[in-house]
This record gives C-alpha cells, structure tokens and sequence, in this order.
C-alpha cells in the first residue's frame, strides 16, 4: 500500500466530525449524506475505530471485548492508530483521488483528546503516533458537536438500543475532559475546527453543518 500523503492537491473533500459519546454525531452525519447526494457529489461515509475490515476487528476489541476491559492507555492509543492507518490508505486517500466527500466519525483528534487529554498521555507520543498512522492528511474540516458533560450522560442513559460500549461507561469527569480537550483544541486550529452547539434542535444543527460546509463544497 502507499504511503498516507497529502502533500497533492486532492480533488476530495474530507470532512470529520468530533465530540463526545452521546453529542449527535452519527445523527448529522445520515441528515448531512442526503444533502450532498443532491448537490451532485458523491459521499461516502466512514468511522474510528473501524471503517475497514481489519478496522472493525479493532473496533471490537476496543469498544465491546471483554478483553478490551484490560486495555492500558498506551495499547488503546495504538490499536486506534492501527485501524486509522488501515482506514487512511484503503479507504480515504483513494476516495479522495476519486473527488468523492468523506465524512468520518472521528479521526486524529478523537486520539488527541480521549487518550492524550482524558487519559493523560504526554502530548509528544499522541502527536508521534498520529503523524505516523496519518501521515500528511488532515481534514478540510472538522466539525465539533459540543455538549456538556451531563447532557452526554443522559442521552447515553437513555438510548434505547445496545448496551454502553467501553467509552459509554467512562464517569462524568472523563466526559467533562473530553469536552474540555475539543474546546482548547478548536482554539488551537480555528482554521479547521467549526465547534456547534449539539444541545439545539437537529435541525438548526444540520443547518450550521451545512452552512460551514457549503464553501467547500462550492470551491
């Protein structure tokens, strides 16, 4: 496989989407899908940890083995750069070779802030790690749905379908970290961070996403 470069200029849109378990993600995501279908562009939609086949074995292991109930930091930090350097080459780089929209259920910054921030991990191995599984690919875009920590809980509470994975369990100091960590990491880069309120209706969410969107689109 080739190396993970972004140093041409690609013909795609890559677009992530961060926040903490329970900010709405996968909502917008399916709401977002339909409105770039109708602007003619072709999209596809993928995720961290998984989004390949070897990515979806990790993703197990993280998120739903009981096994995984044993991982230490620095293991979880790189099984989620395993299945992100498997998504990067099989499935990103070449959709963005083809022109197609990418959006994606987390990326590099997930890592920064859960296993970097929340679970302190010095800074400098984080950045190493992502650098190597990612190499020069950054989003266009990244879009955090921010909400506090207490209303994350509570939507996770009340989901009524599968049972809590193993970040759904974390306690509420975990998940005010994490919001923390996205808000100090869109200051850091305002260039490509739009943070949006994810405590509004889905509709005036889908209608922010759009608008910041929609200059990429248009490019």
């Amino acid at each position: 496989m080739r190396p993970a470069s972004g140093s041409k200029k690609r013909k795609g849109i890559f677009i992530t989407f961060e926040g903490s378990e329970g900010s709405g993600k996968s909502t917008q995501i399916g709401l977002l899908v339909s409105r770039i279908e109708a602007a003619d562009r072709d999209v596809i939609v993928t995720r961290e940890p998984g989004g390949t086949e070897i990515g979806e074995e990790i993703r197990h292991l993280l998120k739903h083995s009981a096994a995984g109930k044993e991982l230490c930091p620095a293991t979880e930090l790189l099984l989620f750069a395993a299945s992100r350097a498997q998504l990067v080459r099989e499935v990103i780089l070449p959709a963005l070779d083809k022109g197609k929209v990418i959006l994606c259920d987390r990326f590099l910054d997930s890592t920064t802030v859960y296993q970097g921030v929340a679970r302190k991990i010095s800074a400098d191995p984080v950045n190493a790690i992502n650098k190597f599984a990612i190499g020069e690919l950054i989003p266009d875009l990244t879009i955090v749905l921010d909400v506090p920590a207490e209303v994350a809980l509570s939507r996770i509470r009340y989901r009524a379908s599968d049972l809590p994975d193993r970040m759904e369990e974390e306690n509420i100091d975990f998940y005010r970290k994490v919001r923390e960590g996205y808000l100090v990491l869109a200051k850091s880069f305002p260039d490509r961070f739009v943070v949006i309120d994810g405590t509004q209706s889905p509709e005036t969410i889908q209608e922010e996403i759009w608008n910041a969107i929609c200059p990429l689109l248009n490019r």
